[in-house]
C-alpha cells in the first residue's frame, strides 16, 4: 500500500457519510491521489470523477471497489479490462471467484480488509 500512488475508488460519492468518503479522504491526506469512479462521473474531495474505470485516463495502482459483494466481480472485470495494478474489496465485500479471476490476470488482491486500518497496522 505504501508504494501505491494513485487509487481509483469506484462507488466513490460526495456523500461525506458513506465510507468510501472517509476511507479516500484519509488515504489522500496521506498524499495519495484519488479517483472517483461513480455513475454521475461527479467531482469528489477536489478530484474530478469518470463514469467508468475504461474512462480514467492516467493509470491507476489500486482499485477500491466500494460496492456490495453482488456488484464487485463487475468491477473486478472491469479492473483487469482496464489494465489496473490490484483491487482491494473493503470490508464485507467479499467475492472469491472475481479475486481468482483477477489473480489469474495478474492483479494484485485484498479483499474484507479496510485501508485505514491496514495503514495503522503499518506504521
Amino acid at each position: 500500500m505504501s508504494e501505491s500512488r494513485t487509487w481509483a475508488f469506484v462507488g466513490l460519492t460526495d456523500n461525506p457519510e458513506r465510507t468510501a468518503y472517509d476511507q479516500a479522504r484519509l488515504l489522500q491526506t496521506r498524499g495519495k491521489r484519488i479517483v472517483p469512479v461513480n455513475p454521475a462521473g461527479e467531482t469528489v474531495l477536489g478530484e474530478p470523477g469518470y463514469a467508468s474505470l475504461a474512462q480514467v485516463p492516467s493509470p491507476v495502482d489500486v482499485v477500491g471497489i466500494y460496492r456490495r459483494a453482488e456488484f464487485a466481480g463487475a468491477v473486478v472485470d472491469e479492473a483487469i479490462a482496464a489494465g489496473m495494478g490490484a483491487v482491494w474489496l473493503p470490508l464485507g465485500v467479499v467475492d472469491e471467484a472475481a479475486a481468482q479471476r483477477a489473480l489469474d490476470a495478474g492483479l494484485d488482491v485484498v479483499m474484507n480488509r479496510c485501508p485505514g486500518v491496514e495503514w495503522a497496522l503499518r506504521r
